[in-house]
């Protein structure tokens, strides 16, 4: 994620930019940047101008030029001010594999098989 007014992110735009961090960010970043630059070697590389604790916060300093970061889509898709924005689709995109883990020695209430169900709907 940039803001709105880079069109194109290039490796020398994305220096020149700064990251805006959060606490999954170098994990992000290594993902999705080594994928796609063969110059990432770590979010260090990268001149930090802002962190956020809370994912729905991070776009905001991004909204107003102050860098870039790497998110994934359903956090984006929270940000109210998306125009401010831009997401850019590289030629390597990148998914991490989600898990259910359950403790088999403990039985599941229904309510949770109802949030299992919902959420699988969803992926």
């Amino acid at each position: 994620m940039t803001p709105a007014s880079i069109s194109k992110p290039n490796w020398e735009v994305l220096m020149e930019l700064g990251f805006i961090d959060h606490p999954d960010g170098a994990h992000h970043a290594e993902m999705l940047l080594g994928a796609n630059y063969p110059e990432f070697q770590h979010s260090n590389l990268f001149e930090k101008k802002g962190f956020s604790n809370q994912i729905g916060l991070t776009l905001e300093p991004v909204s107003l030029g102050l860098g870039f970061t790497v998110l994934p889509a359903h956090a984006v898709e929270a940000f109210q001010e998306r125009q401010l924005v831009r997401t850019h689709q590289l030629p390597n995109p990148v998914s991490e594999t989600l898990y259910l883990a359950v403790r088999r020695e403990i039985p599941m209430h229904n309510r949770m098989n109802t949030v299992i169900t919902e959420a699988r709907k969803w992926l």
